[in-house]
This record gives structure tokens, C-alpha cells and sequence, in this order.
């Protein structure tokens, strides 16, 4: 007569602790989907050490591009169209200093042919000092200070990347317009986002001629050339605007024409999704359409949207730079990258002093990190990976 066999607790236990070779971890495949987009993203180094380069430019410039400046970005110094300047450890000796120094440097005329020449001051040499005093701010909007990262000894004038046609530094200038750039590029995909994501959602999951008339209003939108679409939405900007005003108005603008893009593709997600049987279990209990979309269905392609919004950011900032560069998009006293570039609108003066074009390197670095991201983060999301 056979017996049968009955299993303990403790036989269970050996069971499940047995380790198979060849097999993964348990505790891995336990993990989240947003534990293993991360995992996954730290393996790819060039999209890490982007998003480490855009969380220090973030941090540093949007909370303290006072502190990183030189100088205040209103101030205004005798010197036009100053090359940027050395930073020398030798003198014109050749003695070597521990301490790096600067010299002072005037422009002169030339008789002969009318040009401004650049020539430097070998009498006084002008140490660099860190968090050294310069122009007043407030730090964080909380407390008044006047303490900056570099600074020179009293009668010396530092420009590290030289000075534009009205003789103000282009290197702090620099600073306050990256950080207007950067905020101005997250807000807008912000607003963008969620239009797309309204907009679409209701396009995909109502139907019928809902749809077709967004999708007709899309069109529309996608046909109209961008350059003239934004000329006149900044022709409505009134004159007498303030700065703030109009950074909030030329934010709109973006996002108005940047949804388009992304309702067409959450639109074919839903279409795709709202036949899901907990989809129509929502509707069976009369949810409501946006807590569907808001519970139900962004959640099943939320790694899609995060991708999205790491490349659309650039996209802003391009679009704010060359709006704000033709003249029609952010204004002086604002400071933005765009607003830096329209002193380079000249082929001549950029030809004689190339250094206006500085501006455009932090642009190149702010949308190349963008897009590194936004390729780890595609990567890390692909389920085949």
C-alpha cells in the first residue's frame, strides 16, 4: 500500500530557498518597473553623467547664479567689446606665482585704421580671490549678501569671457540667462504636457466627432509654420508689459504650439488601451473620464511620457532662444540665452568679436544633455531591453 507524502511547512520552506542555477535573483524580479528603469539607466554612463551635469546646472544656477557671477548683470563698464581675459600664473617676466593673478587691460584706437586694439597693463598684477565681495543679492530670496565665488583684488576688473557692446560681463550675463532659459523650457513642457495629455486622452477615449474635431484642430496647428505662428502670438504681447509678464506670455506660446506632437500619440495609446477590461470596469462603475486617465491609463505609459519630456525640453529652450534671438520673444532688462545671441546678429561684429557667440555652447550643452537623458531613459523603458 503506498503512503502519500505529506508536505511540512519546513519542507515547503527548503523548497522555495533551494537556489536553481542559471536563475535571477528573486528580490530582482520583485522589483518595481521604476526600480528597473532606474537600474537600468545607471548602466548607461553617457545618460548618467548627463542628468548629473543638468541636476548641478539646475541647483547652481537656478538657486545661485548670483553667487557664480562676477559681476551684476545691469553693470555697465567703460571697456566695449573686451576679449576675454587670461588668468596667468607667469608675468611678463616669466616668473612663475602660486597665487593666479590678471591684468588690466585698455583699449586704444589705432590711428591708421580706425580700430579698437586691446592692450594689457604689465604694472600692477590683480590676484584672484574666492568668496570674494562684489555686488549685493538676495541669496535664495531669503537674506542679503555680497558674497561671490571669484572675485579680484580692489582695482582690478575680471571678465573671464570679455564684454559685449555695451561693455557688461558676458560671463555672468551668462549665468542669469541659463537659468532663465532652463525654467523657462520646464515650464513650458509642464503646460505642454498636460494639454497633450488632456487634450489627447479625450480624443482617444470619447470618440466620434469629439475626436474628429480635435484631430481636425491639430492639424491645423501642425500645418501653420512655426516662425510665423510665433510672430503673431508675440505680436499680441503688449509693449507695456512687464518682464515677468512677458516670460509668462512667451511661455504660453510655446506650450500652446508644442501639445500637438504629444496629444496625437496618447490619443493612439488610448485608442489602443480603452478596450482593456479594467478600463471598461471603470466605466461600468460611472467613473469619471479624468480619473480613468489619471488612475488607469497614464500609469501604463508613464516611462513613455518621461522620455518624451527629457527631449521636448530642449526643444523649448531652442524655441525660446531663437524667438527671443529674432527679437519677438523675451526682452532687455530680461536676460535669457536668446536675448544674449541678438548682440551676435551681425556677421561683421561676430567675425571681429567671436566671443558674443559663448551663449550658443551653453545652449549646445543644455539640449545634447537633454537628449542623452532622454536615450538612457528610452532604453531603460524598452521592456525588450
Amino acid at each position: 500500500m503506498i503512503k502519500s507524502h505529506e508536505y511540512s511547512e519546513k519542507d515547503v520552506d527548503m523548497t522555495v530557498e533551494v537556489e536553481v542555477p542559471g536563475k535571477k535573483d528573486p528580490q530582482n524580479i520583485a522589483q518595481s518597473q521604476w526600480k528597473l528603469i532606474w537600474r537600468r539607466f545607471k548602466k548607461h554612463k553617457l545618460a548618467k553623467n548627463s542628468l548629473i551635469i543638468l541636476v548641478l546646472l539646475y541647483i547652481g544656477l537656478v538657486g545661485f547664479a548670483e553667487f557664480f557671477a562676477v559681476h551684476d548683470r545691469t553693470d555697465i563698464f567703460r571697456n566695449r567689446y573686451l576679449p576675454p581675459q587670461t588668468i596667468r600664473f607667469f608675468d611678463n617676466e616669466g616668473n612663475f606665482h602660486i597665487r593666479p593673478f590678471i591684468y588690466n587691460r585698455t583699449q586704444q584706437m589705432d590711428p591708421r585704421t580706425w580700430s579698437q586694439t586691446t592692450v594689457e597693463d604689465y604694472s600692477q598684477r590683480y590676484h584672484l580671490r574666492l568668496f570674494a565681495r562684489g555686488f549685493e543679492y538676495q541669496l535664495l530670496g531669503l537674506f542679503t549678501t555680497d558674497i561671490h565665488l571669484l572675485g579680484v583684488e580692489e582695482g582690478g576688473q575680471l571678465f573671464l569671457l570679455g564684454t559685449d557692446q555695451l561693455g557688461r560681463c558676458i560671463f555672468s550675463r551668462i549665468m542669469f540667462g541659463t537659468r532663465i532659459s532652463l525654467v523657462i523650457g520646464l515650464t513650458g513642457v509642464f503646460i505642454s504636457m498636460i494639454l497633450g495629455v488632456v487634450i489627447g486622452g479625450i480624443s482617444g477615449l470619447v470618440g466620434g466627432i469629439v475626436d474628429d474635431a480635435i484631430q481636425r484642430l491639430i492639424e491645423v496647428l501642425m500645418s501653420i509654420p512655426h516662425i510665423p505662428l510665433w510672430m503673431a502670438f508675440a505680436a499680441i504681447v503688449p509693449d507695456a508689459w512687464s518682464p515677468l509678464q512677458v516670460y509668462f506670455a512667451i511661455t504660453l506660446i510655446l506650450s500652446i504650439i508644442g501639445w500637438t506632437g504629444l496629444a496625437r500619440v496618447v490619443r493612439s495609446k488610448f485608442l489602443s488601451l480603452r478596450e482593456m477590461d479594467y478600463v471598461t470596469a471603470a466605466h461600468s462603475f460611472n467613473a469619471p473620464m479624468f480619473y480613468i486617465i489619471y488612475k488607469h491609463l497614464i500609469p501604463n505609459f508613464m516611462s513613455f511620457l518621461l522620455v518624451n519630456l527629457t527631449l521636448a525640453i530642449p526643444t523649448m529652450i531652442l524655441a525660446e532662444t531663437a524667438l527671443s534671438f529674432l527679437g519677438i520673444g523675451l526682452r532687455p532688462p530680461v536676460v535669457s540665452l536668446g536675448v544674449l545671441l541678438q548682440g551676435a546678429q551681425n556677421f561683421q561684429t561676430v567675425s571681429m568679436h567671436p566671443w558674443l557667440l559663448f551663449p550658443v555652447v551653453m545652449v549646445i550643452v543644455i539640449v545634447l544633455c537633454y537628449n542623452f537623458v532622454g536615450d538612457g531613459l528610452r532604453d531603460a523603458a524598452d521592456p525588450y531591453q
